[in-house]
């Protein structure tokens, strides 16, 4: 009854022009089907999108009495065709960050390693010694930047464990309050029933501070950002309008500001790697890319909306498990550098960063045997007449990675230890095949503190035997 007697034009979207309507009208009144694309607007006044055909009817002189109008609404197929090439241009942007990030960490391993050790040799009144801390820290802080490369393209070794969502946003909330400032109130509405969820707490602490981060750039002027925890069911209706959702139970989070918001065309690259509305000098880009790879990382989803001048939500879905939380474990440290004599087979096909550990190392009086690649470690390793108590491999090398390589190895030396290396990962596979059977891994960039911590604690520990390989690692 709302329809009978009145034009199609009704359903107008203000989206075409009346160049297209008039070619539209010129074909079907010309005798011919026209086929193309609608965008139009229904009663409730928003937007959908039809494929048509439309066919003249004629009468038995051949005259067009009427037409015939055939429409499908193809609205969800089409948000979901951009949804894949947006997950597919992610996918290839991810890749170029994360064998950049791969390239920098090895330089950064030297930058700093030399620089920890030129700091160690200089007496502390030295002239030239505020110079050398400049340049440490400045690899400090590009260190920060691999990191968030690496959290985007989802090359991260993730550390999970069962969290209360609600604890760990307590616990960030006094540095929250300092890092939004005093003219931006901090509300939190946290369900007291909320499941648990497995992730890496470290991760998903820098996630909630780089939205955080956002929210107050947002709020210029002030405003309320409002942290919001919840249990959520995803059905099959709502995980299909979206790609890679998996229907189920999840934890929600939303974060939320009453900033300026976003028009359509910022939210198409927001989480594409150093796109950023800031002035230059004010941000690297990196803040919500990074969050963007936490959530995919951790088998979550996230969902943003947003309009101008009226605030942002972003919805962090993350699957619900059903364990009791886990303690959040601290990061183990120590001031000084463990030594022993143990004979070590180092492997790396970066010359400085072999030469820096083959350094550090040897001062702590382990005895160094060094290869450029795999083929050179095996056959260092037959001509070596004692005992080899450690492996150290990076993980990706050309011709022969560290997982191909450390098997062959354990047949030489049954005894050997294995630590792998990498500044670029595979988690998929890793967090599986390593984490699962207990590997040793040292993700770079690692201080060398560090390193000869987790040495020393390589010679404590039990052995873990590699299993093999089913295919090289190897780099292009």
């Amino acid at each position: 009854a709302e329809v009978l007697g009145k034009n199609p034009r009704i359903l107008k979207s203000g989206k075409h022009d009346a160049k297209f309507y008039r070619r539209m009208w010129e074909t079907i009144s010309g005798g011919e089907v026209w086929h193309g694309h609608f965008i139009n607007r229904r009663k409730d006044g928003t937007l959908y999108e039809e494929d048509a055909t439309i066919s003249p009817v004629h009468d038995a002189t051949g005259k067009i009495v009427n037409h015939v109008a055939v429409m499908r609404d193809v609205t969800r197929e089409i948000h979901l065709e951009a949804q894949l090439r947006q997950a597919q241009k992610m996918e290839v942007v991810g890749r170029l960050a994360g064998g950049v990030a791969h390239d920098f960490n090895n330089l950064l391993m030297a930058i700093m390693g030399y620089s920890d050790l030129a700091l160690k040799a200089l007496p502390s009144d030295h002239p030239q010694r505020r110079y050398i801390e400049e340049v440490r820290a400045a690899g400090g802080r590009a260190v920060l930047v691999t990191r968030q490369l690496l959290a985007f393209s989802r090359k991260q070794l993730l550390q999970p464990q069962v969290l209360d969502l609600n604890s760990l946003v307590t616990n960030l909330g006094k540095m929250l309050h300092l890092l939004i400032g005093e003219d931006i109130r901090l509300d939190t509405m946290l369900d007291s029933a909320l499941g648990r969820v497995k992730a890496d707490p470290g991760q998903i602490e820098q996630m909630i501070t780089n939205l955080a981060v956002n929210a107050r750039d947002a709020m210029p002027e002030g405003g309320t950002l409002t942290i919001q925890t919840a249990n959520e069911e995803l059905n099959e209706t709502h995980a299909s309008q979206y790609e890679e959702v998996i229907p189920g139970r999840y934890v929600l989070l939303s974060i939320t500001d009453t900033g300026v918001g976003m028009t359509a065309e910022v939210k198409a690259h927001m989480f594409e790697p150093f796109f950023t509305t800031k002035e230059p000098g004010k941000g690297t880009g990196l803040g919500l890319p990074t969050v963007y790879g936490i959530v995919k990382l951790s088998d979550g989803h996230i969902a943003v909306s947003s309009e101008v001048g009226r605030g942002t939500t972003f919805k962090i879905y993350l699957p619900r498990v059903e364990e009791a939380a886990e303690a959040i474990r601290p990061s183990a440290a120590s001031a000084d550098s463990p030594r022993g004599t143990e004979t070590i087979l180092l492997v790396e096909d970066e010359e400085q960063l072999r030469n820096l550990t083959r350094m550090v190392l040897e001062e702590c009086g382990y005895t160094l045997l060094v290869a450029g690649n795999g083929a050179e470690a095996i056959q260092l390793a037959k001509q070596h007449k004692g005992e080899i108590q450690l492996l150290m491999t990076d993980m990706i090398m050309p011709e022969m990675g560290g997982r191909v390589l450390a098997p062959l190895l354990v047949a030489l030396h049954p005894d050997v230890r294995v630590l792998y290396m990498s500044g670029y990962t595979d988690t998929t596979t890793l967090r599986k095949e390593m984490l699962a059977a207990g590997a040793a891994f040292l993700q770079k960039p690692f201080s060398m503190d560090f390193l000869t911590c987790k040495v020393r604690e390589m010679f404590d520990a039990q052995p873990v035997r590699p299993q093999q390989a089913e295919g090289s690692v190897t780099s292009a």
